[in-house]
């Protein structure tokens, strides 16, 4: 039983992190999976909540990595509440 928030395992292949990790300026971490800055997409000018909910889809795809998805072909019903900007 570990009393601490972090901490590796014996054979050190796995490190729990309980706490906060802090990278420090020059620091560096690798393996992980990065977003390109070409694959983001621009800030959104929707006007209605129904564009919106499509821009802030778009921006999940790119996300999670998988920017080929595309939209459902029948279009989203309007639910209440959903319309013009104010």
């Amino acid at each position: 039983m570990y009393n601490c928030k972090n901490y590796t395992e014996q054979g050190g292949e796995v490190t729990h992190i309980g706490g906060k990790l802090v990278i420090d300026e020059g620091g560096s971490v690798e393996g992980l999976p990065s977003v390109s800055s070409g694959t983001i997409p621009d800030d959104s000018t929707a006007t209605t909540v129904a564009a919106l909910r499509e821009d802030f889809n778009a921006l999940l795809a790119v996300l999670r990595g998988s920017a080929e998805e595309t939209p459902s072909e029948t279009p989203p019903t309007e639910e209440p509440g959903d319309g013009e900007a104010t």
